[in-house]
């Protein structure tokens, strides 16, 4: 009665439910317990040879793999379609069950309805739990039955729900002896894949560096509230990839948080990280409940707007791309991306509103920008964010709601240390001229030997204009 656990965004040995009742089955079922993740070529045929997300998921399995070989076991990795490789795997090993935890995504859905099939023909079962959100699917509705669109009602209703059993961690440590005894096999390997094996994210990749992130967020959690729209402070908590990938639990994250909401000085602050926590598990029931909004307005009449296209449209999406719009937020966000994979939170809302309501550019555009790049890139969040600042989401922010990016980097930057450290040709400039430097004095661009139109651009628009635009080109929804 060998058991298997397939590992995918969940990629830690601690607290997770799958593999949890992988070890669980086998030592109550007198088997032994295996684990396997799969590079999928299906996926990784779209990325990059120098894509962070690779190496931060191999690191990541490396320390999954070194808790497995102390446990006298060895973890499993592949290359190949799952839908071959995890029924092949499954009958050497003599698997009576394949366990992993959910995906929600409409292609792993599909994906993983095609495994059970193949396994069932095997004679093995499929199993499936939840581990990724504190509650999914159909856990937190309405009172009529129905899915939330709203934010406020469903965080309401998450809190009430909530009790200390969603959170209790799942204790994969009492049944590690379970553990299949198997010598490690041969690895793909990461040139062999495609992919640059140097090439790799600042932030510290698997168990390991999760914790260490935790720790070192929790003594200013009690801060977030005020500090994490600030990108040049240390505000955020930097786990946003590791509650991708799973290399930290969502359970923990949130018991940690209701710890520091216990403690007054930290109570406002911790209750803000929450409620993002929340938003997290708010976009995916919404994937669950409306997957074809992950490829077109939740709003449908919000899809009757005409974007700009063209040459013109090109153009201005390349210069926001590239981080040569002329607004020194804005290209700063956009460096920040290119350069590390990683964008402040708060720049996500002003970039992609620039890209949608100052340059005109539909919002899909954006979003599969984001995703190529987001070291932290999640469908469900993603997809969330980007309708919020397109007004075409569930609970977003209303279409004539247009950020200023002049007034967004005097109030978020007002010292200008984040544009300096990305957009540094401009570095020279006054506090006050950093922010919108076609409107400084001659004499003041020359003294900081800056010529617009040669070491940094003019606007590519006008956001007075372009605001104006924009509510003419929502005129549509209102018809």
């Amino acid at each position: 009665m060998n058991q298997l656990h397939w590992f995918r965004r969940d990629l830690r040995f601690a607290d997770n439910a799958g593999f949890y009742h992988a070890l669980k089955a086998a030592k109550t079922q007198g088997g032994a317990a295996h684990g396997v993740f799969v590079f999928d070529p299906a996926i990784l045929q779209h990325l990059p040879r120098q894509d962070r997300r690779i190496t931060f998921i191999w690191d990541s399995l490396l320390q999954l793999d070194a808790q497995f070989k102390a446990n006298g076991g060895a973890l499993h990795v592949l290359h190949g379609d799952p839908l071959v490789e995890i029924p092949k795997l499954a009958q050497s090993l003599k698997v009576a069950a394949v366990h992993t935890n959910h995906d929600d995504e409409p292609q792993a859905l599909a994906r993983d309805a095609n495994v059970a099939l193949a396994l069932d023909a095997q004679g093995v079962v499929f199993r499936s739990y939840k581990d990724h959100i504190v509650f999914e699917r159909n856990e937190i509705l309405t009172g009529g039955g129905t899915f939330y669109s709203v934010f406020t009602p469903y965080k309401n209703n998450w809190l009430k729900t909530l009790t200390p059993f969603y959170l209790k961690p799942y204790p994969t440590e009492k049944y590690a002896s379970a553990l299949a005894k198997t010598a490690a096999s041969p690895w793909p390997s990461l040139e062999t894949m495609g992919f640059d094996a140097a090439f790799r994210m600042a932030t510290p990749a698997g168990e390991q560096g999760a914790a260490a992130l935790l720790q070192d967020f929790s003594p200013r959690m009690g801060r977030y509230g005020e500090a994490r729209d600030f990108p040049a402070k240390k505000g955020p908590s930097y786990l946003s990839t590791h509650l991708r990938f799973g290399t930290v639990s969502i359970r923990a994250c949130a018991r940690a948080a209701l710890a520091a909401q216990a403690d007054a000085k930290d109570a406002q602050g911790a209750g803000v990280w929450l409620s993002e926590l929340i938003w997290r598990d708010f976009y995916h029931q919404i994937m669950h409940h409306r997957p074809a909004a992950m490829q077109r307005s939740f709003k449908a009449e919000y899809d009757r707007i005409e974007w700009q296209g063209g040459a013109l449209g090109d153009e201005r999406f390349a210069a926001w791309c590239d981080g040569r719009t002329g607004y020194p937020l804005v290209d700063a966000a956009q460096r920040q991306l290119n350069q590390t994979g990683y964008m402040h939170n708060r720049l996500r809302m002003v970039s992609a509103c620039f890209l949608i309501k100052d340059l005109g550019i539909d919002w899909r555009r954006g979003e599969a920008y984001f995703a190529l790049h987001l070291n932290d890139f999640d469908l469900a969040a993603n997809n969330g964010g980007w309708q919020w600042a397109a007004s075409s989401g569930c609970d977003a922010q209303p279409y004539f709601r247009i950020f200023n990016p002049i007034t967004q980097s005097e109030k978020f930057d007002a010292q200008g240390q984040f544009i300096r450290r990305y957009v540094p040709e401009m570095a020279a400039l006054s506090n006050k001229d950093i922010h919108a430097p076609w409107l400084a004095a001659p004499l003041a661009l020359q003294a900081a030997g800056l010529a617009l139109g040669k070491d940094y651009p003019y606007p590519v628009v006008d956001h007075a204009q372009a605001r104006d635009a924009t509510l003419a080109r929502y005129g549509v929804v209102k018809k």
